[in-house]
């Protein structure tokens, strides 16, 4: 129904502003060319530096304005990994505090903090400050990222599933476009902050409309309060079918793997990503064209995902090893080639194959998991998530070292992890589980037995009851309800 459609499209298209809050580091702490007058071979104090030091382009950033070069350089890249930082605590202390409170208290709590803490960072008076603002909005982006994703499933049916995540990843692919084209316009640092974070207060406004997950509240057995929930009517009939469930592989073993395939993608991706200011051309041009190479993946990940000789396992791997081998080519040709292949277009499109699996890797994760413990569960992968952020502001600046070691780093992170990827179980055309025992019951065929099929089942009975006796044809009591969805 349309109310159903809005609350989707609203948590989807939320991503534009997590994704303006992401890669705002890349702009705003831009590293213009410059010249430090010499004087007798003698070094300069970092009082006496800014006195000394001409840049030559004419760029303002957090760089300029507070002379983050020479040995303070790295702050910088700290201010990037701050941000990682707070998105891994936030994932950390959030993601249970969902299950347990709900999603929507956290989720507008967290709303509203970041957009605060997101106008501190545009008005720092230091950089201590700002780095501080970058932490906590992190920590608040870690925890409306996580519930609003896991509110874009937990609003349909698990057949959807796929659709709403690649929605999702398809948007904040567009936030960056739309980041990469604010920055061309709005130079200014402090004025850059500014606008990409006031488009916060009107997300804020209108997420105060959603309703809390009716699939909490029945697993919560707040059966009541989720039959308020508009969007939840007029699906009880069709919500209401006995799932047989085949045999699962044993759960014992996929978490860790999840885990490593999220730090891979997010090292990957972020990686990229972030050093897309420091490849030859128009910085802005190349954060909107990073931003742009995403959105082919998602039609990509739509077609085979959803294909019995893919499904979500083969894909995520296939695409992480196609991620890993693009990073592997850029080293094996020169870095300005003036050609159409180039270091530049092999990194777009390990961009592009990387998107992807990270695209899929939220999906796929999200299947795995059980509603009791979903947010808990996926607070855990993305924990490994954040960490792989963290360290990603870092590897480009490894081209200090040596051009390749980089993509060295991208290369062996994606290979691997694709590799491992393959031992997970395949979620394709199973249903979502429940509760623990569901995801682990040697049981080859069997009933649900929780709260949310209880409720739906005596729902269920009473659709029946209003239809005619001659207008069932079949024996089965549930083949009506069945043919109706």
């Amino acid at each position: 129904n349309i109310l159903d459609q809005t609350l989707q499209y609203l948590c989807c298209v939320f991503q534009v502003y997590m994704a303006c809050q992401s890669m705002l580091i890349v702009l705003v702490g831009s590293t213009p060319e410059y010249q430090v007058e010499q004087q007798d071979g003698a070094a300069f104090s970092l009082q006496e530096l800014p006195q000394h030091v001409t840049f030559t382009e004419d760029i303002d950033s957090i760089v300029t304005e507070w002379f983050l070069i020479k040995q303070q350089a790295y702050k910088v890249s700290l201010a990037g990994s701050l941000f990682f930082v707070g998105l891994l605590v936030g994932n950390i202390v959030f993601g249970p505090l969902s299950d347990k409170i709900g999603r929507r208290p956290v989720y507008l709590t967290s709303m509203f903090l970041e957009v605060v803490f997101g106008y501190v960072t545009a008005f720092a008076p230091s950089y201590e400050v700002f780095a501080v603002s970058r932490l906590l909005v992190g920590l608040m982006n870690g925890a409306i990222g996580l519930v609003c994703f896991v509110f874009t499933q937990e609003y349909v049916g698990k057949s959807y599933w796929a659709m709403t995540g690649t929605l999702a990843s398809m948007t904040f692919a567009v936030g960056i476009t739309l980041f990469g084209a604010l920055g061309y316009f709005i130079q200014p640092w402090r004025s850059l902050a500014t606008a990409a974070n006031s488009s916060g207060i009107l997300f804020f406004l209108l997420s105060v409309t959603l309703p809390e997950s009716p699939r909490w509240l029945y697993s919560q057995g707040q059966t009541k309060r989720a039959e308020e929930v508009n969007m939840w009517e007029n699906r009880s009939c069709r919500l209401c079918r006995v799932y047989v469930w085949k045999q699962r592989r044993s759960a014992s073993g996929f978490p860790v793997i999840a885990v490593c395939c999220r730090y891979a993608c997010s090292l990957v991706y972020y990686g990229l990503t972030l050093g897309a200011s420091e490849m030859s051309g128009n910085r802005y041009v190349n954060v909107a064209m990073y931003g742009l190479v995403e959105l082919p993946a998602y039609p990509l990940c739509m077609y085979f995902i959803n294909k019995h000789w893919a499904g979500r396992r083969k894909s995520m791997a296939s695409f992480l090893c196609l991620a890993g081998s693009a990073c592997l080519c850029t080293m094996l040709i020169p870095e300005n080639t003036g050609s159409l292949l180039s270091v530049t277009s092999l990194a777009l499109l390990g961009k592009l194959m990387v998107s992807a699996a990270f695209n899929i890797v939220y999906i796929y994760t999200s299947e795995l998991y059980p509603t009791v413990i979903r947010n808990a569960a996926l607070g855990v992968c993305s924990m490994s998530c954040r960490v792989g952020g963290i360290l990603a502001p870092f590897v480009p600046s490894m081209r200090a070292l040596h051009n390749s070691v980089p993509f060295t780093v991208f290369c062996l992170s994606g290979l691997s992890a694709g590799c491992l990827g393959l031992l997970l179980p395949e979620t394709l055309n199973q249903p979502a589980a429940e509760t623990l025992e569901e995801l682990g019951s040697p049981t080859r065929s069997r009933v649900l037995e929780n709260k949310v099929t209880q409720h739906l089942f005596k729902v269920h009975l009473s659709c029946i009851n209003v239809v005619k006796t001659g207008s069932l044809k079949s024996t089965d009591p549930f083949s009506n309800c069945a043919e109706s969805s």
